[in-house]
């Protein structure tokens, strides 16, 4: 048995999620009361300890590991049975601290101390606190209807902690929360935390009620435009009702598919996704994807344009005003475009411009519009890796849309615009988004291209009137079937002297306009503009020279704005290192004397013709050949043939092979060197060199040889020649089988220069040495005529078959 005069011994109730503060009356609901527990708190003499439970544990048998140690004395007002269990009428009492807990006969027992709150607010703080936590109550229920009645019930508490019991049933604390409140000794603590809880339910209820509203917003004005459309439907039916075409709106797709000249099987296609839109209704999700969709089949230009009559002369002089030099590619589109003026049905064209960077190939598309009087559009592909962006997406995706093509012919509004494909050659090979290069044989295939199907459009569209130019840097990366289907226009590299008359009758005054000068406030002389271009530029096109005379604009007309100079601003050859820094390019220059070994050869880059030198040198050694100057492959190959066919030519004592080594070097070692042109310049010097005769330092050569000793044709004569002029060469040795691209040199090219045509090595080594290269019958020499080759051999110098260009 228990002491209930033990002042220490207290009769515990259970109490769960329920914040208990000292001194507040309350009701306290049980769920199970037995008769033992019933007598227990009827005595008076006994202490009644309200103690909050961990957690909620529904059956009736609770150990002392169920509680928390912190609870509140009460007294019993009242007792009532109810349908879910007891309710009781309390007034909360001191606050105490539980120390031990015990069973009797189905009653809990709890062995405790006083641990009452600590009064840490003096009488001001206390009222200040109890304010604001009232002001916070009334801005939450002032946001909700009936919360004046609310806010009266809260203005009446005069105690901090009953308003805190009061108020802690309307916010959402979790149970451990509520007990946190009652376990705080401090009241200046308590306080703070539950201004914590209050200002934390204030935010959550005002984000809440921004949420609504903005959703409140939205749906209103949803219903607000359905509702408008409807009547705005319902009047315009009102309007055209007894009226015949003279009530066609803007949006009345009807009406514009029956007037956009659309083939009549498209026309009634179109007509039936017209009405699934005007089933769908507005509201619906696919009918902004049909309304697109028709936008689009409305807009695209479907009446073919008339044959317009093509002024070949007219056409050629607007591609002579815009393009200076390319006399064969502009004889080839002049071609073309009379082909086109006799054959009336000749379908759609497509042209395939391949040369380096800034050579006008995409201007030369764009003079090709006008000449023609057709529309122009210019499609990039440069770097397009999906299928999807020639062909479109299917409609069944999300934000599809058609492809560039369809996009084009939309933007260009006729069936018969120029269309230029820039830069195809760098379309990305296909991968898991198909190969666009693949796509585009349907477009570029005159055979097909009148139906071609774009995915979005999915009805068949005619583009065999489209002349199509497609631009490329290089035919080595475009798919054999593409390549297949274009008409290949080869566009070179320019000379110096087309990049000066296109620098001085095209650039110079577009960079003018561009900066705000003219030609009165600077003057940039010829002599300025050729240093600019020689000096200052690398490259086969024009666009170096666009950025460097632009560079010059730029400097005056910063001068001209602060007025640090005199108008006009005149360049001079001497102010180019001033004003663009050092020198970028170098050329070879002819030396004044070639030592025994040294040749000078001819070299093609895509900037320009170069000459390069060919330099041998022999020593003690084993009859080894060493190589350098970062030379491919080719050319080592054509070092060895030119050395076997030397040795096989020679009088056997004329060298010894065996005891010395040779070392063929091309200077400049960092740049790669490859291809077989420079095979007749390295066996002369190899000949040179065994020989012990000079070669001339103003010849150059170029030409591939064999093993037989037959001189090969060679590419990029022009280049080549051009390179010999600027660098002081005097005389060059092509291949035979080249005479005939001596049409495309200029003729000041030709002047400057005398050009011999070889055949064989034995006409290459009797215009360098100057001597007859013996028959194979003829090779061994007697004892005392080794190294007397001049000696032995008849000079041919009297008899020389030369074939002069």
């Amino acid at each position: 048995m228990k002491n209930y005069n033990d002042n220490n011994l207290g009769i515990i109730v259970p109490v769960f999620n329920k914040v208990l503060l000292p001194g507040v009356a309350t009701i306290i609901h049980l769920e199970h009361l037995n008769e033992r527990q019933i007598m227990s708190l009827e005595e008076e003499e006994i202490v009644k300890i309200a103690l909050p439970l961990k957690q909620n544990a529904g059956s009736e048998e609770k150990s002392e590991d169920d509680f928390h140690r912190i609870g509140v004395t009460f007294s019993i007002n009242s007792v009532e049975q109810t349908e879910k269990g007891f309710r009781l009428s309390v007034e909360l009492g001191s606050r105490i601290m539980v120390n031990q807990i015990s069973e009797d006969k189905g009653v809990l027992y709890a062995a405790f101390e006083e641990a009452p709150d600590l009064a840490d607010l003096d009488e001001a703080s206390l009222k200040e606190m109890l304010g604001y936590i009232k002001k916070v109550s009334n801005e939450i229920s002032g946001k909700f209807t009936g919360g004046e009645q609310y806010q009266r019930i809260v203005n009446s508490f005069q105690d901090i902690n009953a308003l805190m019991m009061y108020l802690s049933q309307f916010i959402q604390i979790s149970s451990e929360e509520r007990y946190q409140l009652l376990e705080i000794q401090s009241l200046k603590e308590r306080s703070l935390r539950f201004m914590d809880h209050m200002l934390k339910q204030k935010e959550m209820i005002e984000l809440q009620m921004q949420v609504t509203e903005k959703f409140s917003e939205r749906a209103n004005k949803n219903y607000r435009e359905a509702v408008l459309r409807e009547q705005l439907k319902a009047i315009q039916e009102e309007l055209n009702e007894g009226k015949e075409g003279d009530g066609k709106k803007e949006n009345d797709y009807r009406s514009k598919i029956e007037e956009a000249g659309m083939p009549q099987d498209i026309k009634e296609s179109a007509l039936e996704e017209y009405e699934k839109m005007e089933e769908q209704g507005p509201n619906q999700p696919d009918y902004k994807v049909m309304r697109n969709y028709l936008d689009l089949l409305v807009k695209l230009p479907w009446k073919k344009q008339p044959a317009k009559s093509v002024d070949l002369d007219g056409a050629r002089k607007i591609l002579n005003e815009r393009h200076y030099g390319l006399d064969k590619v502009k004889d080839r589109i002049i071609q073309h475009l009379a082909v086109m003026e006799l054959n009336k049905e000749k379908k759609g064209s497509i042209l395939l411009l391949v040369g380096p960077p800034g050579t006008g190939k995409t201007s030369l598309g764009k003079s090709i519009a006008e000449a023609l009087d057709r529309p122009y559009t210019r499609l990039s592909l440069g770097g397009v890796r999906d299928e999807s962006e020639i062909r479109g997406h299917r409609r069944t995706y999300v934000g599809a849309m058609p492809g560039r093509i369809i996009q084009s012919m939309k933007k260009a509004g006729a069936t018969n615009p120029v269309m230029v494909l820039d830069e195809v050659d760098k379309l990305m090979s296909g991968g898991y988004s198909g190969d666009p290069a693949s796509a585009l044989l349907e477009v570029l295939d005159p055979e097909q291209n009148n139906t071609f199907t774009d995915h979005y459009l999915d009805v068949p569209y005619d583009l065999s009137d489209v002349f199509f130019i497609a631009t490329a840097n290089s035919l080595e990366t475009i798919p054999g079937p593409l390549l297949d289907r274009m008409e290949i226009i080869n566009i070179t590299s320019y000379t110096a002297d087309e990049k000066f008359h296109i620098g001085k009758d095209h650039l110079v005054p577009e960079v003018l306009k561009e900066h705000g000068l003219t030609v009165n406030e600077l003057v940039i002389a010829d002599e300025v503009l050729k240093a600019v271009i020689n000096d200052y530029t690398m490259e086969a096109g024009v666009r170096g020279l666009k950025k460097q005379l632009s560079s010059l604009a730029r400097t005056a007309a910063e001068k001209i704005v602060s007025k640090k100079t005199e108008i006009p601003v005149v360049v001079k050859p001497a102010d180019l290192e001033d004003l663009l820094g050092r020198k970028v390019s170098r050329h070879e220059k002819a030396q004044l004397d070639n030592p025994p070994g040294v040749v000078t050869g001819l070299a093609w880059t895509p900037v320009g013709g170069e000459i390069l030198f060919i330099e041998a040198a022999d020593m003690p050694g084993n009859g080894n050949i060493i190589l350098t100057g970062k030379l491919g492959d080719v050319m080592k190959e054509s070092a060895r043939i030119s050395l076997s066919l030397l040795k096989s030519r020679l009088p056997l004592n004329t060298f010894n092979f065996k005891e010395r080594d040779l070392h063929i070097h091309v200077p400049s070692g960092a740049v790669p060197k490859d291809g077989p042109s420079a095979g007749i310049a390295l066996f002369t010097a190899l000949a040179s060199l065994v020989t012990g005769a000079k070669i001339d330092s103003r010849l150059a050569m170029t030409g591939e040889i064999t093993l037989r000793g037959a001189v090969l044709p060679i590419g990029g004569l022009k280049e080549k020649l051009l390179g010999a002029q600027r660098a002081g060469i005097k005389k060059v040795l092509i291949p035979q089988d080249n005479v005939v691209d001596l049409k495309d040199v200029p003729e000041e090219t030709k002047e400057g220069l005398t050009i011999i045509a070889v055949e064989t090595i034995e006409d290459v080594i009797r215009e360098t040495i100057g001597i007859a290269l013996p028959r194979m019958e003829q090779v061994l020499l007697p004892k005392e005529g080794a190294g007397r080759l001049f000696e032995t051999i008849e000079p041919m110098k009297n008899n020389m078959r030369r074939e002069v260009i």
